[in-house]
């Protein structure tokens, strides 16, 4: 009798492992590709999206997140790795994006939003819906916009605090036609550089400055090779979280619903951590003698003789749709 009951317990435990082996052999795997590291708060929404999966969900769906560049070398790469589904998910700066969806140029055009508050609010609305269906169009999904914050510049020939200043200035921009534009208007002289050689550009001289949100001067060390950092503000740095479209729309309703919710509360916590973190690297910046010239809206206003030209460029290069969506929400005419 006994052998019988052991023997009835092994084949249950046995059919539940198989249960189980085949729960997860059906379940969806949501992998994740990043080029920032674990610090960064594109990878700390990512982590609080894959608790919410892992806590709230039936065990239906699962999120492997690879940081660091595992899955490919840069944001560009990990974008068409979503787009081809070679990787699920992605998430990088909006600037890379619009080598893939030129709408996005329209949030490189410089000094459109005063603040943070009035970013998410056109990205949360018209303007955010507007871009998702740009994106929509090339096969992938942003169910929300994250933050990457306000580029500020950096640079060791002098304190900038009037567009005058910035008169010669050799300038490490991105890749960026309507950026390149706006920082010619306004009389610096802007030079396109990868990213991995701009310390040692700064370091030796070749470059006089860069622009960059704070987090990145941090990360990057460029505060210990630059002398003074204007808060200029010029551009808000979005993040476009993507998502392959056809393994979205291959998910059943419910699946979609725990996506959508999870989806919220990563976009809650990757903006409230950008914040902190940019709160900590003021005080890294500022604890290493870096000066710090904190413009008045007033002062920095006066820097916008460079929106013209990048208006321009974002009006001949973004759909009519788009750019209506995008004048609506700023007032920028």
């Amino acid at each position: 009798m006994l052998m019988r009951k052991t023997f009835a317990v092994l084949l249950c435990a046995a059919a539940s492992l198989a249960l189980s082996d085949r729960a997860d052999a059906a379940a969806k795997t949501i992998k994740v590709g990043l080029a920032v590291p674990t610090t960064d708060a594109m990878y700390l929404g990512w982590e609080a999206f894959k608790q919410y999966i892992e806590k709230k969900g039936d065990g239906s769906l699962k999120v492997d997140i690879y940081p660091n560049s595992q899955l490919g070398s840069g944001d560009r790469e990990l974008n068409e790795a979503a787009q081809f589904g070679d990787v699920t998910c992605a998430s990088g700066s909006t600037s890379p994006l619009a080598t893939l969806v030129p709408d996005l140029l329209v949030l490189d055009v410089p000094f459109s939003f005063m603040n943070r508050d009035a970013v998410f609010a056109a990205l949360d609305g018209e303007l955010g819906d507007a871009l998702r269906k740009s994106i929509a169009a090339k096969g992938l999904i942003t169910p929300k916009f994250w933050g990457n914050g306000f580029r500020n510049v950096t640079n060791n020939r002098r304190p900038i605090r009037t567009p005058d200043d910035l008169d010669g200035l050799k300038l490490r921009t991105m890749e960026n036609p309507l950026q390149i534009a706006a920082w010619r208007a306004m009389g610096a002289n802007p030079t396109p550089m990868a990213f991995g050689e701009v310390f040692t550009a700064l370091q030796q001289g070749t470059m006089d400055g860069q622009e960059n949100p704070y987090t990145l001067i941090v990360n990057m060390r460029f505060y210990e090779v630059q002398k003074y950092l204007t808060t200029t503000q010029h551009v808000y740095t979005a993040v476009a979280p993507v998502c392959n479209k056809a393994f979205y729309d291959g998910l059943t309703t419910a699946q979609k619903t725990l996506f959508g919710e999870a989806f919220d509360e990563a976009t809650r916590v990757q903006r409230s951590m950008l914040l902190k973190l940019e709160q900590d690297s003021v005080a890294v910046i500022a604890k290493a003698g870096t000066q710090i010239i904190d413009l008045t809206d007033t002062e920095r206003m006066a820097f916008r003789k460079g929106t013209p030209a990048a208006l321009a460029l974002a009006k001949q290069r973004v759909s009519p749709e788009v750019f209506a969506a995008y004048q609506k929400a700023t007032g920028v005419k």
